[in-house]
């Protein structure tokens, strides 16, 4: 992707997106429709989410989620000194702030993303020569032992039908003693509204009912999926997919943090967890 492909005025924001209009629902949603409403959705709201996030996720920071948990306080990939000269793959990268942060930091980045637009506003904000790649998380165009670690924060994994998919290309594109650290919506949201008053304090659903969650269309076209694990579906997950996982990390709500963001708010932070970070390593 080059600079001249990001164009200003070819912004969605005049397209509404059927989600609009969608039916939110529960049902069953393959491999194959999930990569399509994910790549669909967020090339809609790329523009939106940007406009409304962008001052709290910065150019060039690296926040793990909504509770504002910084990778420079978290050293979740390890120490900051240590980030030298490592190759590094973040999946579903957004706008690459968290590449930028690294690349700072003298590690050599890779930003990945499915949504063209998110990759735009990548080039929108700049960032030097930072690899941009378009691309499903789980077909990674990458060779064998290609990077070093590999991150992701609440990028992919949640919107995936077949997480050990993913897990197993991670694993693929990691050199021996790699680490991956990804952060996801915390399982125990699921049993809770989305949302972020007294309302979301009250359990709704159950806990164990992984049914994707499915906003479709009038002609029942999926145009956002996100599927639900449990935290133990979770950690098989991480095996499954070959790795060994040395941490899980729940960030609590921190004072100073007075923003709500969808559900995520200071009320409900100070109660239930709301993001789930796993620390994995590749033996």
């Amino acid at each position: 992707m080059n600079q001249e492909d990001y164009a200003p005025e070819e912004a969605h924001e005049a397209d509404p997106g059927p989600e609009e209009d969608a039916e939110a629902t529960r049902r069953d949603a393959s491999e194959a429709e999930s990569s399509r409403a994910s790549r669909g959705w967020w090339d809609r709201n790329a523009d939106e989410y940007q406009s409304e996030h962008g001052a709290f996720l910065g150019d060039d920071r690296f926040v793990w989620g909504p509770e504002g948990l910084d990778e420079a306080d978290a050293a979740l990939l390890g120490p900051a000194a240590s980030l030298q000269g490592k190759d590094v793959l973040e999946i579903g990268a957004g706008a690459a702030q968290c590449s930028r942060w690294l690349a700072a930091r003298g590690a050599r980045p890779v930003a990945l993303d499915l949504s063209h637009r998110q990759l735009q506003h990548a080039l929108r904000i700049g960032g030097g020569d930072l690899p941009l790649v378009e691309a499903d998380a789980g077909r990674l165009p990458f060779r064998d032992a290609s990077f070093d670690l590999a991150c992701s924060a609440y990028g992919a994994v949640p919107f995936v039908a077949d997480p050990v998919n993913v897990m197993r290309e991670v694993h693929r594109v990691l050199r021996p003693g790699g680490r991956w650290v990804f952060s996801v919506t915390h399982p125990l949201r699921w049993a809770f509204p989305d949302e972020p008053g007294a309302e979301g304090l009250t359990v709704a659903a159950s806990y164990f009912d992984r049914t994707p969650y499915v906003e479709q269309d009038e002609q029942g076209r999926a145009v956002y999926v996100e599927h639900h694990r449990t935290l133990g579906d979770r950690v098989r997950d991480v095996v499954a997919g070959g790795f060994r996982l040395v941490d899980l990390v729940e960030p609590e709500w921190p004072a100073w943090n007075g923003q709500e963001w969808g559900g995520w708010s200071p009320l409900r932070g100070n109660l239930i967890p709301g993001t789930a970070i796993f620390v994995c390593e590749r033996d």
